[in-house]
């Protein structure tokens, strides 16, 4: 999603375009991501994995640059198979570290193993991991009627009490703000701004609940 560096980029749109989230205005690849996934809500555990992994590389980048490198993410980490990630070792971690088409920082691609380690962890206990997530929400997407980007928070309490969650199973790069963002981006939370047309489709489209029992245990 939208970072702070994003966020100054102002609308420019015109003529018969429609209104969008102004984050997303600064390159065809944002306005693509924004208009076909950003806020739809994902119940793929691959996707989830995807996304979850995706977002800790971005800590202190900006999303643009883990856009374009996504593709590669997806050759270099087995296309975010959980169980084939998880089994990775020390030939696989060194051969991560000298691949340019990732962001080649140590902690961030061993803690991609120990995440997909721990995901394996919680597909057992509850079925899988978009049980487990979407049980924080009754499997129904919040509705955040932001207005500005300014109203945008950085984080919420559910962000912190799902980091704080995810923490305590063995995760690591799952701040608060990683994770409030991961929920934007797999749909959790709804925060395209008011007058975004793609709210107003996201809406209205209809709850698709996990096939797994949703609870908190």
């Amino acid at each position: 999603m939208a970072r702070s560096s994003d966020r100054e980029k102002t609308n420019v749109e015109g003529g018969t375009q429609p209104r969008r989230c102004p984050w997303c205005l600064g390159s065809e690849l944002y306005l693509r991501y924004h208009d076909e996934e950003w806020g739809v809500p994902v119940h793929d555990d691959r996707l989830l994995f995807e996304f979850l992994i995706l977002e800790g590389a971005q800590a202190g980048l900006s999303w643009s640059t883990i856009l374009n490198k996504r593709h590669n993410y997806r050759k270099a980490f087995a296309g975010f198979d959980p169980a084939k990630v998880a089994r990775f070792g020390a030939r696989e971690a060194k051969k991560l570290l000298a691949d340019a088409g990732i962001v080649r920082n140590r902690l961030k691609i061993e803690s991609a193993i120990d995440n997909a380690q721990a995901f394996l962890e919680i597909r057992r206990e509850f079925g899988s991991f978009d049980a487990y997530l979407w049980g924080f929400v009754d499997g129904r997407p919040l509705q955040s009627p932001r207005r500005s980007m300014k109203q945008v928070p950085a984080c919420t309490p559910l962000s912190d009490a799902i980091s704080k969650d995810l923490k305590r199973r063995g995760f690591r790069f799952v701040g608060s703000t990683i994770v409030y963002a991961f929920m934007q981006a797999v749909g959790v939370v709804n925060d395209h701004l008011v007058g975004c047309f793609r709210r107003a489709q996201l809406q209205r489209r209809p709850s698709l609940l996990s096939s797994a029992k949703l609870f908190r245990k």
